[in-house]
């Protein structure tokens, strides 16, 4: 009971890492609130309550501000306090440099990078509050080492190890810690629809010779969120199989 009596706001929380990760902090004694546009959020939600654990669904995007603000206070004013967020939600618009889109530019930008700042924002102050928060953040080892056809998401996820150093530093006087966890390559719904021999030759390319689960990286929030990690902050953490260093 690693998060007893906490509450943890985990964004896109329906399916994948973030449903891993809701469930995961619900067994550890978390209050866990899954903010999602998916209609699956709901569904993951009430699994989680039918086994007793605390847990509701709220239908926001990361890019809907007023929705933000106003979820952001129903929890405080339901809870008293807002200790943990992770900003997990992010989307991808896969496409090389002269292809791509300014449209498929932006979308990633606001979801992934805006959407960061714009649930930081607004949960923060609640966490000032009461001088305790962790603030966990969603970035890649794409972020930190580039990859082909990621122009957009790569962008994003250097950005939010960018925001995350910088509130390591602003917010560490309110007994807030901001850190970010770096996947590698993940057995996802986006990763399942990929052709076996491009998942083989990235495999191929892991030390430990098989994909991360989402648990893996449910385990790195988890310890992040937790007392343990009260002296870490302003890190990334990658969780690649080795895949880089």
């Amino acid at each position: 009971m690693r998060l007893h009596h906490k509450v943890a706001i985990i964004t896109g929380a329906a399916r994948g890492i973030g449903k891993a990760a809701a469930e995961l902090f619900c067994r550890e004694g978390a209050t866990v609130i899954i903010w999602d546009v998916l209609d699956a959020g709901q569904e993951t939600a009430k699994n989680l309550q039918n086994e007793g654990f605390s847990c509701q669904f709220m239908n926001v995007s990361t890019t809907d501000v007023p929705a933000i603000e106003l979820a952001s206070k129903a929890v405080f004013d339901q809870y008293g306090h807002i200790d943990i967020l992770i900003n997990n939600a992010g989307i991808t618009r896969d496409k090389t440099l002269v292809k791509m889109s300014h449209l498929e530019w932006q979308q990633v930008i606001d979801v992934n990078l805006t959407g960061v700042f714009n649930c930081t924002k607004a949960v923060v102050p609640y966490m000032i509050q009461n001088q305790y928060g962790r603030i966990i953040c969603t970035s890649s080892i794409v972020g930190v080492h580039g990859n082909f056809g990621q122009t957009n998401y790569v962008a994003t996820k250097a950005g939010v190890i960018g925001m995350v150093k910088t509130w390591a530093k602003e917010l560490a006087k309110n007994g807030i810690t901001s850190n970010a966890v770096a996947p590698g390559f993940i057995k996802t719904e986006m990763t399942d629809a990929m052709p076996n021999e491009v998942k083989q030759q990235m495999i191929n390319q892991i030390p430990l010779k098989r994909m991360g689960e989402p648990k893996d990286i449910a385990n790195a929030y988890l310890f992040l969120a937790s007392d343990e990690a009260g002296f870490v902050n302003g890190q990334v953490l990658g969780v690649n199989g080795g895949q880089a260093s």
